[in-house]
């Protein structure tokens, strides 16, 4: 791919299928010559390749004398277009026949079928955007809930490579420091002094263990934070998946242990995607397929951000808060914990007071609702946003949605241990450039200011044809 950024490329930009309008751009030197042979402007004039840039044109796509399609034509000049080379844009009507011919024609006349990423690639290969901004493209495109567009869209903007670039710079001018203490190594001079060095990768440190630290929030917010209903059998926790997923997701049964296995799926609340995850009821097996259901039922709950621990109003209250109390040993001080007493409409007013209040006194947060008939379910939907805008970061702040970044930044951490155990153990400072070069490589292959080929192809092959 690396290798044929200088051909012309071409493909269909918008979803497939046929709509009102499509788009098909264009990108490379020859995207407005090869436009020109097909277009024929409605007001007779200047050709295509003799407008001015940033203009739209109408007209006609043209096979021959034939005509294939009353268009709109935007014309970008390098380098000032999302590629930084000269782009077309050319809006038909949304007819598949229309679009593969208008494509088929393009082809014919000099371009080629644009590959997954192709045009992002050029982007970054131009300079028009680094790589994690790129990456931050897809992640836009692919965002669905309001929260995901705003992380993706300070990203799109900068936010992790402006952040990056501090650090990134603050090692370098070190490392210049270092090496000209070694140009100078015969006159015993200090330039880079190595109480300011320790302190520098402490501060850089822990920027970096922020960052880290936001991974499992920026996971969240690209995956959905999982909220794991636990409970006893019986007690309606399918019930309760279906009733928020307002759909039979899961099979709802009087018979105990029917869900054997996690059953999970997203719903979008307040601007928040939740993963919810149903898991088998919490009991003593009777045999070893409910057993497995079982064990994978405490690995969810061991990961989810929100458990909904479900018991039964129509149990004794005793019973209900010993089995609370013995559950709740198992959850994390980081995970939120909301007990739901089920089926409150099968019991007395006072029952269900009595159970929600004893639990309340005792620390936990509690809601009696009924699954089955919908009550107070969207109280708990509420609470449910308000622990997820709890959880969601700034406008401003850096969040890393990113393994490939999360791992870099583990990797640079990793380096600028190595530089402190360096200064600790008294080493020369070309010994401790070894270190402080690798941490500012892996750094930089956040950005793609240090990438290879492999790795730039698996990133945008994972991009949709078009952008």
């Amino acid at each position: 791919m690396l290798l044929e950024t200088k051909q012309t490329i071409a493909a269909i930009a918008t979803p497939p299928g046929m709509g009102a309008i499509a788009v098909i751009r264009v990108s490379g030197e020859r995207a407005v010559d090869i436009t020109s042979t097909i277009f024929r402007p409605l007001k007779k004039g200047k050709k295509l390749s003799e407008q001015n840039p940033y203009t739209v044109h109408y007209g006609s796509i043209m096979d021959g004398d034939r005509e294939v399609d009353q268009v709109l034509v935007s014309l970008f000049r390098a380098p000032h277009s999302y590629t930084g080379e000269d782009v077309v844009e050319i809006s038909c009507h949304g007819s598949v026949v229309i679009q593969q011919q208008l494509l088929e024609l393009l082809v014919r006349h000099g371009a080629k079928l644009a590959k997954p990423g192709e045009f992002t690639l050029r982007a970054f290969m131009n300079g028009k955007i680094d790589l994690s901004q790129a990456e931050a493209i897809a992640d836009l495109i692919a965002s669905t809930s309001e929260m995901a567009r705003r992380v993706a869209l300070n990203q799109m903007r900068g936010g992790i490579s402006t952040k990056l670039a501090e650090l990134r710079n603050e090692l370098l001018r070190f490392t210049a420091l270092v090496e000209l203490e070694l140009d100078f190594s015969e006159e015993d001079v200090e330039f880079a002094n190595r109480n300011e060095l320790e302190q520098l990768v402490n501060s850089i440190i822990a920027e970096i263990d922020k960052l880290t630290t936001s991974f499992s929030q920026g996971n969240a917010i690209k995956a959905g934070i999982p909220v794991t209903i636990a409970g006893r059998p019986n007690v309606g926790k399918s019930t309760l998946l279906n009733r928020l997923l307002n759909e039979e997701k899961a099979i709802v049964s009087e018979i105990a242990g029917t869900t054997r296995d996690a059953i999970e799926d997203t719903i979008h609340l307040g601007g928040i995607n939740f993963r919810f995850i149903d898991t088998a009821g919490l009991r003593q097996a009777t045999d070893t397929i409910e057993s497995i259901g079982i064990e994978r039922a405490f690995a969810k709950i061991e990961k989810a951000r929100i458990v909904l621990y479900v018991t039964d109003a129509q149990s004794n209250s005793d019973e209900i808060v010993s089995e609370v109390e013995s559950f709740s040993k198992k959850i994390a001080p980081s995970q939120s914990l909301i007990v739901l007493v089920n089926k409150e409409d099968k019991s007395t007013q006072e029952h269900v007071d009595k159970i929600i209040s004893t639990l309340r006194a005792k620390g936990y947060s509690a809601l009696a609702i009924s699954a089955k008939a919908g009550h107070n379910v969207e109280q708990l939907q509420q609470q449910l946003i308000a622990i997820g805008k709890n959880d969601m970061p700034e406008n401003e702040d850096v969040i890393v949605t990113n393994i490939r970044h999360y791992n870099a930044l583990q990797s640079a951490r990793a380096n600028l241990e190595q530089v402190l155990n360096g200064l600790h153990a008294n080493l020369s400072g070309d010994l401790l450039t070894i270190d402080i070069s690798q941490a500012i490589e892996n750094l930089g292959e956040i950005t793609g200011e240090i990438s290879n080929d492999e790795v730039l192809g698996y990133i945008f092959s994972k991009f949709c044809i078009g952008k």
